[in-house]
């Protein structure tokens, strides 16, 4: 499994995208700072700092990314040291008729960059959906944010402090099981792994 937690030996801020967030200071102040897709905020309510940013590399989102000119031009593009790409390559015969993966053109996109681009691999995949299951029907579909934050808490040594985890709205694209994916950030937080922070009314 792709281990994270080396990446952020000290304080860990992982910063979601909901509304309200107003931390900017104690986001900065920390070692890693992790942030997703267009991070709303970044440059002002929510600091601005960010060593790593995951961009979702299916579906619509990163098609749009794709057919932006000035994509590599964003902030927290120019600003991030890594990428996480959450979802590993699909295989061209599961990519088809129409195309959901597009993870070889999002790593040529970030190429001139010239900085290290990660991909969550399936197993991880596989542990997050086993550890929502007893909170869903079905097949859970993990969301971004659940997935990077388990890949940086994977082994991540308990004499770091926990991971400060801001602007988790869990709530969003109807697909995710918002409910299972707050209850685990609860118990990960009662175990001290991580501390929530909720946003500013």
């Amino acid at each position: 499994m792709l281990d994270l937690s080396s990446s952020a030996p000290g304080t860990l801020a992982i910063v979601g995208n909901a509304p309200g967030l107003d931390a900017a200071a104690a986001i900065d102040a920390a070692t890693s700072v992790v942030r997703f897709n267009n991070a709303p905020g970044f440059g002002g309510r929510t600091g601005d700092r960010v060593t790593h940013l995951a961009l979702v590399n299916r579906g619509g989102q990163m098609r749009e990314w794709l057919a932006d000119p000035r994509f590599l031009d964003r902030p927290v593009v120019r600003r991030a040291a890594a990428f996480i790409l959450p979802f590993p390559m699909l295989p061209a015969e599961h990519n088809r008729p129409e195309q959901v993966c597009w993870t070889r053109e999002a790593m040529a996109l970030l190429a001139p960059l010239g900085k290290p681009v990660h991909i969550l691999p399936e197993d991880l995949h596989e542990a997050a959906r086993r550890d929502l299951a007893p909170g869903t029907t079905g097949r859970p579909n993990p969301s971004t944010g659940f997935l990077v934050t388990r890949a940086f808490l994977q082994g991540r040594p308990l004499r770091h402090s926990p991971a400060e985890v801001y602007g988790f709205g869990f709530d969003g694209w109807p697909g995710h099981p918002w409910a299972a994916e707050r209850a685990w950030f609860q118990q990960a937080e009662t175990a001290g792994q991580l501390r929530l922070f909720p946003c500013s009314s």
